[in-house]
This record gives C-alpha cells, structure tokens and sequence, in this order.
C-alpha cells in the first residue's frame, strides 16, 4: 500500500491538475535583473581604477616620474655662471720667433667658481707667479703658435698649467683674453 501511495503521488506530479506558477512579466521582474547588471558594472569600473592606479603608484615609485631626462654636456643649456679675476698685469712680450719676431701685448682674466673667496685670494697671493708665468709662456711661442684658430687650446694650456703647476688649494676654470694683438716687427 505504500508503493500504491507513492505511485499515485508520481502519477501526480508527472501529469497532476496543478498549474504551474505564473511568471511575473514586465518592469517589475526586470527593475531588479537591471540593478544587478549595473551593480556588476560599477563593481567592475571601480576594480579596474584601483588597479591602475596602484599600478601608477608602484610604477612611479611613490610620485617620482620613470621618465629621466638625461644632463650632459650636450643638454646643458646654461653655462656655469663664473666670478672673474680681471687685475692682472697687461703682459706684453716677443714670440720665439728666430726671423723677425712678433709683438705680443695679451690682456688675461681668470674665471673661477661663483663666489668661491679661496680662489680669489689664493690667486690675489700668487698673482706675481702667474703674471710672470703668461709672460714666459708667450715668449716661448712662435706667431704661428698663437694665431687666432688656435686660441681654445691657449685657454685650456694655460689653465691645466696655472691649476697644476701655481694654484693649490682651488682651481680656476676658465680663461679669456680681453686683450691679445700680435703685430709682426718691421
């Protein structure tokens, strides 16, 4: 008798008289389908910011920029800004020359670091040294020596030898001519 009731009881639900529930239609079953679909967007939307931007800020390092811009002589754009010892001696001086020498009268300023007293006075010391130096390096070059496209390597001559050979506690780093005429004697 049980098996009969449990029979009937499938007999029932495979082809009962019952009538299945209605499905609700309308706005009212999509409003909530809706919601959930831009819940899931947002959700997303969010997800996806926070992980650029931890991903900005550990490829940035905390702020600091990936992009170095390198510094170089060639991508300088200002020179170094230069305090300039102008009261030397006009030297004035014959070159080596064997056959008719030339008349050298030379006007020389010494650059040295912004503001750097060391160096303003350790050459004001030794200003007699140098003086005496330009004049003795003139006269032990011929005219051809110290022509005019050939000045830049005058300049940097004269100061690798002042800086190693006179100076001790600073360094100058540049030299200009202010004056230099070389006149051939007659």
């Amino acid at each position: 008798m049980a098996d009969e009731g449990a029979a009937d009881d499938l007999a029932g639900d495979i082809g009962g008289d019952e009538v299945p529930a209605k499905k609700s239609g309308g706005l009212k079953g999509a409003l909530p389908v809706l919601l959930k679909y831009i819940l899931i967007g947002i959700a997303a939307v969010i997800f996806i910011v926070t992980i650029v931007i931890i991903t900005n800020l550990i490829m940035n390092r905390g702020g600091k920029s990936q992009t170095k811009v390198p510094v170089g002589v060639e991508y300088t754009t200002q020179r170094e800004v230069l305090s300039w010892y102008t009261t030397l001696d006009q030297i004035r001086t014959q070159t080596c020359d064997d056959i008719n020498p030339a008349n050298v009268v030379v006007q020389v300023v010494l650059g040295y670091k912004k503001d750097d007293k060391n160096a303003s006075t350790e050459i004001t010391e030794r200003r007699i040294e140098i003086v005496d130096f330009l004049r003795q390096y003139f006269s032990s070059k011929s005219e051809a020596e110290i022509a005019p496209d050939k000045e830049e390597g005058l300049k940097n001559d004269i100061r690798d030898q002042i800086n190693e050979n006179i100076l001790s506690r600073s360094k100058i780093r540049d030299v200009r001519f202010t004056t230099k005429d070389v006149v051939k004697a007659q």
